[in-house]
């Protein structure tokens, strides 16, 4: 079995992972309402979907 020769080093260590880490998820504009939603989904807003009508959404009092 393999064995490290040497410690991997802080430095090292965190170079090799500096591509993890979280990313905020893209938000566009819906054309109905113009309240923020995630591409390719129906608006939870309106219900629209691609200037269609979808489905229909209860407001919240």
């Amino acid at each position: 079995m393999a064995v490290p020769r040497r410690k991997t080093s802080k430095t090292r260590k965190r170079k090799r992972r500096t591509h993890k880490h979280a990313t905020a998820p893209t938000l566009v504009k819906c054309d109905k309402c113009m309240q923020p939603k995630l591409p390719h989904r129906i608006c939870s807003h309106c219900g629209h979907y691609a200037g269609r009508h979808v489905i229909e959404v209860e407001e919240e009092f």
